[in-house]
């Protein structure tokens, strides 16, 4: 009798998800973040089996959860094999290390997700030195939790933090030196991209910015005629792609830039400073928001904010509502009588609302299907156009 062929593939490594619900988290709020998470591991190669959620009014010191749910997560962790345990919330050092002693297995939080996803993801050089340093800023405050040896002394001379010097201040010490290392490291590519700016001549910059997995690398490849990895997954793009478009007798810069997310690490933010300078340096956004998704609205309001923090909140913004291909809403009867909601909206009505409250342009289409875009690029040749002629006022277009 002739035996099966063995797998080879990995098996896919299964998770559960925890999260809070709280007087600024509601229920409705805590799923959406959920499922979020949920994609966040999906882009990590881990399978979502269930979610867990708790009621907490401050976070328990010393489990986040509280021991109730520690156990009833125990006995869940246990009895299907769970490899890894993802909360919502970042984790303090101890709580942490006392919930991987609880469950004896992998515990991440969102801060440590997302850094191991860029980890991941990060291809050239420059993104790699950028997550190495936000994952060193990231750890440096939390040595003295994860240590239990702490009393423990490196004893002898001649070491550069004298006699009986403690680890933990060694092990600061190695990781401010390779903080240091890398910001310098990160400082020369800095001043190297920023010649490369300066060099790209008299042409308006447009930079594409968004929520991450909103069809940003797709609208790029379309203007562009390039090939930018893009893919159904967060964070595809960490790297900054610059491509010089032509629409008509105008020619201008066009940067794919990383997409933002709730709960961004703000180390993330510090180290992909020189990424965000495109954004900053920009004379023009186009602000793609995914149409589709339920919490959109969400999603602007989250990159609005992140633009502010980096200094880019008052420029002139484009906003294009990608996927239209893909929206839907829930039809409500004549008859039913019950308040409609915003998931009752079908597209037109949606549309209406957008463009009469906005002072900056708004534009739906579909990336995919290629719906309307005519009408972003020729709102896009008209605003670039009246820029190239303001700054640049003795350089002719191309005819």
């Amino acid at each position: 009798m002739k035996s099966e062929p063995r797998s080879t593939a990995a098996p896919q490594h299964v998770c559960i998800l925890v999260g809070v619900i709280n007087k600024l988290q509601d229920d409705g709020m805590s799923k959406e973040y959920l499922d979020e998470l949920a994609f966040l591991a999906e882009t990590y190669h881990l399978k979502t089996i269930r979610s867990f959620t708790q009621r907490l009014e401050k976070p328990d010191k010393s489990t986040f959860i509280g021991k109730g749910k520690v156990m009833e997560i125990k006995d869940y962790v246990k009895e299907n094999h769970i490899d890894v345990v993802i909360f919502d919330d970042e984790l303090s050092p101890s709580q942490q290390r006392n919930l991987e002693k609880e469950f004896g297995k992998k515990i991440l939080d969102r801060t440590t997700l997302i850094l191991e996803i860029f980890e991941q993801r990060a291809q050239t050089a420059h993104a790699k030195t950028q997550v190495q340093l936000a994952q060193y800023q990231y750890l440096l405050p939390r040595l003295t939790g994860m240590w239990t040896h702490l009393e423990r002394q490196r004893g002898g001379t001649g070491t550069r933090g004298g006699a009986g010097e403690k680890e933990i201040e060694t092990d600061r010490r190695i990781i401010r030196d390779k903080i240091a290392l890398l910001k310098e490291k990160l400082r020369e590519i800095d001043r190297q991209m920023a010649t490369q700016r300066k060099n790209r001549g008299e042409l308006i910059r447009v930079a594409l910015v968004g929520y991450t997995n909103v069809g940003k690398s797709t609208i790029m490849n379309m203007l562009s005629k390039s090939t930018v990895f893009a893919e159904n997954k967060l964070f595809a793009t960490l790297d900054t792609t610059v491509r010089k478009v032509t629409l008509d007798n105008l020619f201008f810069l066009l940067s794919d830039t990383v997409g933002f997310i709730r709960k961004l690490p703000t180390q993330l933010v510090e180290s992909f400073k020189s990424t965000l300078d495109e954004v900053r340096e920009a004379d023009l956004l186009v602000h793609v928001v995914d149409i589709s998704h339920k919490n959109f609205e969400e999603h602007i309001h989250v990159v609005k904010q992140t633009l502010l923090e980096i200094g880019a909140g008052n420029k002139p913004v484009i906003l294009v509502f990608n996927k239209t291909d893909a929206f839907t809403y829930t039809h409500k009867d004549e008859d039913d009588l019950s308040p409609s909601t915003k998931e009752n909206m079908p597209l037109e009505e949606v549309k209406k609302t957008w463009m009469k409250g906005l002072n900056n342009p708004c534009i739906f289409i579909s990336a995919q299907t290629k719906d309307n875009v005519d009408e972003l690029k020729k709102t896009l040749y008209d605003l670039v156009k009246e820029l190239h002629v303001k700054r640049y006022p003795y350089h002719n277009l191309l005819y």
